[in-house]
């Protein structure tokens, strides 16, 4: 996964993660996009064990892709009834959990 951190005003910590394969490209699907070529998700790799860390620390989590989404599955902080679809490519968005 490519990881990508962010401290928000109040210095909390913000997460972008993205599958590997999906980095650089632009999905739209009626009004809704996910624009994985910006900025804001051009991080670092980072095994699964090491972006379960972060997650654990994160006030807000933008996830996109399959393998992004399951890892924040797996640290219980987001629900699967709550995880949308854009082009078939899951995606969820945590706040404050």
């Amino acid at each position: 996964m490519i990881v990508k951190t962010h401290i928000s005003n109040d210095n909390k910590l913000i997460l972008a993660i993205c599958d590997n394969g999906l980095i650089g490209n632009k999905y739209e699907e009626g009004e809704k996009q996910l624009d994985l070529a910006s900025s804001f998700y051009n991080g670092k790799k980072m095994e699964e064990e090491a972006v379960i860390e972060l997650i654990e620390k994160a006030h807000i989590i933008n996830a996109v892709g399959k393998d992004s989404v399951d890892c924040c599955l797996k640290a219980g902080v987001v629900d699967k009834n709550n995880i949308g679809r854009i082009k078939g490519i899951p995606y969820a968005y945590m706040v404050g959990f």
